[in-house]
């Protein structure tokens, strides 16, 4: 009954009553009729259709409400996510109880421009189950100080439910009954430590976002019987790649090896790549506790004075690692490549190989970028040299085809043996680490494309066409800033938004704009459906050469072990595989996200701990954002703080929308986005992760109006 209901709303795209719905699907007797509306009632809880307040069903995506994630902010009000359109503000008069990471609808009540205005007129589902927060106790009852200052919740707990919290512990909470409006019961789950004990504080970011930092004692007791050496047994039906010349690149602290490359110089001048990657499938089995683990956690999540790895120890940095000068098992994918960097014939097989040597960016970088050969790197010099010469024939492929560089810093987070932060400095990324890069994409498009065109059921990495209104204001506020873009808006292509970045290239503000724009993209996610990648230009993508950190890239090589290995394409084996991907790859999205919010939530905490220390002191930086409170500035390693308006003390300052700029009422000066300005550090707070700037007194010259 629902799906022909479905039908007829789609059909004229208009509200009906249930009367209409019923003489419309001929339906007849009583019992039909309350079938009818159980059936309604039931679409409309799962938010497949809207009861309007004239009684009438309509599709709930053709009403005037949308879902989406609420993202709060700690003043009150917040913003709901919808995917695939624009975001929609909430003041804190419309939040209706709402709080960071709940599920609502929100009615649409004002348009301006392309800015939305709503309300949330329902809560779908409060995710936030589980929070870390600071237990303490007030006349004799325990409480939980939230971390998250978004979350405007107010949890008492049960004396018999807090596992011996003492005053200042960090916990994991768990809510179990709501008392009123946004006061709860909860009870502890796990204390985490003291909220001054080293590592503690990184501990409760991971525990907020459900991150596991323990392995079960089942997944632990299986990885324990696995194998630390590979058997002659295992070699069987595998090409033995063993006396090639085959070795890694990494970063110098790097124990989880996923990837080994080779190459040879053809006679007809082509290229003969190797990519070699690690077959943790072979050793994770579809249905074990280690691996029911490992899709769990979806993701292995680098932080910033630790790993906490998809997979064991045992595993990640062992049996699964592609150590130099130990055999072990892999999946390669042998590509010949001309010298326009088109693929003209691959091959792909399980294979045992034996790397040579374990390489370093830095030392890789040195032969490429400096010309000096560190000791034991001396009989790799012209194979090195020509790897690089193949990845910039790739590299210039993927620009002719309208690859889209960002060209992103990244910063990165020294800590001493505490986890404390003592320094914040620029990632470097060198010809070695691009040229890994390169490698990795052409055997993941490789991968992609031979299983697309079998047709069989499969895990791609996808990236949207981005939304053209957000492009359109994006290239309006380019234009506010005097420069101009030649590209049609709406000729959105991965060239055009490559040409855009181009026209931007030599700009002050360049990794600001580009930032920017990289924000006005879709993210890429995991997806059965493919739709190509626009990021890369690539209309066929997936991931398949990280397993140890990537539960995705286990499954494609479980899929290429299942299809080309054991020739397994029955029509039981397609409908299973079809069917379950629809699960790993939504789940493996959420977890990635998961990882990147923690991520980025760590960073700034330690960039806060960092400038606890420098107060007082002045640095030199850029505006980053004009926001009606205040401007953002970036130094240059990439630590933000906001000097707020109220601090601007020299004149009474107006925000122009229009600008994006603050303009002083008397002296007529401008704070605007890309403006060098001295700072110095005012205040910087490492549990809100938030650093304070206020202009410094010999700050450079001020755009004039």
């Amino acid at each position: 009954m629902e799906e022909v209901i479905l039908d007829i709303l789609k059909m004229e795209n208009r509200a009906y009553s249930v009367q209409e719905l019923f003489d419309k699907m001929n339906l007849q007797t009583t019992e039909q009729f309350k079938e009818l509306l159980k059936t309604l009632n039931q679409m409309e809880d799962c938010l497949k259709v809207y009861h309007t307040k004239n009684d009438n069903y309509m599709l709930f995506k053709n009403s005037h409400l949308k879902i989406g994630k609420m993202l709060a902010n700690k003043k009150g009000f917040g913003f709901v996510d919808i995917e695939g359109d624009e975001d929609v503000y909430v003041s804190m008069n419309h939040m209706n109880h709402a709080i960071h990471g709940d599920w609502v609808i929100v009615e649409i009540i004002s348009k301006k421009g392309y800015d939305l205005e709503g309300k949330v007129v329902r809560i779908v589902d409060r995710k936030l189950k589980q929070m870390v927060g600071e237990f303490y106790t007030e006349k004799g009852k325990g409480h939980i100080l939230l971390d998250d200052p978004k979350v405007k919740l107010f949890i008492e707990i049960d004396p018999q439910f807090t596992l011996g919290a003492m005053d200042g512990h960090k916990v994991l909470v768990k809510i179990t009954k709501k008392l009123k409006d946004n006061h709860y019961k909860g009870e502890i789950l796990k204390i985490l430590g003291h909220k001054n004990d080293p590592g503690v504080d990184i501990l409760s970011i991971v525990n907020k976002f459900e991150i596991h930092d323990t392995f079960p004692e089942s997944v632990m007791n299986e990885a324990e019987k696995l194998p630390s050496t590979v058997s002659e047994d295992e070699l069987k039906n595998r090409v033995d790649l063993r006396e090639k010349l085959i070795f890694t690149i990494d970063g110098s602290h790097t124990k989880d090896i996923d990837d080994a490359i080779s190459l040879q110089k053809l006679e007809n001048g082509h290229y003969k790549l190797g990519v070699h990657i690690a077959d943790v499938s072979y050793y994770v089995k579809e249905g074990t506790p280690l691996d029911e683990e490992a899709m769990e956690r979806g993701t292995s999540v680098y932080l910033a004075d630790r790993v906490i790895p998809m997979l064991p120890h045992k595993l990640s940095n062992g049996i699964c690692s592609l150590n130099p000068n130990v055999d072990r098992l892999a999946i390669s994918c042998m590509m010949e490549i001309d010298e326009k960097g088109n693929i003209r014939d691959y091959d792909i097989f399980e294979s045992v190989i034996r790397s040579k040597k374990q390489m370093t960016y830095e030392n890789v970088n040195q032969i490429l970028e400096n010309h000096k050969i560190p000791e034991g790197y001396e009989s790799y010099v012209d194979v090195l040299h020509d790897m690089e010469r193949l990845a910039s024939i790739l590299r210039k492929n993927k620009d002719t085809r309208g690859y889209i560089d960002f060209d992103i810093d990244e910063s990165e987070i020294v800590v001493n043996e505490k986890g404390e932060a003592i320094d914040v400095v620029l990632r470097n990324r060198g010809i070695g680490e691009k040229l890994i890069e390169d490698f990795m994409i052409a055997a993941n498009e490789t991968i992609a494309t031979h299983i697309y065109f079998m047709e069989l059921p499969f895990i791609y990495r996808v990236h949207g066409k981005p939304n053209e209104e957000k492009i359109t204001t994006f290239v309006n506020f380019v234009k506010s800033l005097g420069y101009s873009i030649q590209d049609k808006v709406k000729d959105i292509t991965p060239k055009a938004m490559q040409n855009i970045l181009l026209n931007l290239k030599e700009k002050k503000e360049f990794h600001i704009l580009s930032s920017l724009l990289l924000r006005s993209m879709q993210k890429a996610v995991y997806d059965k459906v493919n739709i190509g990648h626009f990021g890369l230009a690539s209309k066929y993508y997936t991931h398949f050469t990280s397993p140890i950190r990537r539960y995705p890239d286990t499954t494609v090589h479980r899929l290429l072990r299942t299809y080309l290995f054991q020739n397994k394409m029955d029509k039981e084996t397609i409908n299973y595989w079809d069917n379950k991907l629809i699960y790993i790859s939504e789940h493996s999205s959420e977890r990635e996200r998961a990882s990147i919010e923690c991520e980025r939530e760590v960073d700034d905490m330690k960039k806060a701990e960092y400038m606890m220390r420098h107060i007082g002191e002045e640095y030199t930086g850029m505006i980053s954002s004009v926001m009606s409170f205040g401007i953002f500035v970036e130094l240059p390693n990439l630590i933000e703080g906001l000097v707020r308006v109220d601090d601007l003390k020299d004149d009474h300052y107006i925000f122009d929308e229009s600008k994006y700029a603050f303009i002083g009422t008397r002296t007529k000066k401008m704070y605007r986005l890309g403006d060098t300005i001295a700072v110095k550090v005012k205040n910087a707070n490492k549990e809100a992760k938030t650093v304070d700037f206020e202009i410094a007194e010999d700050t450079t010259e001020i755009l004039e109006v």
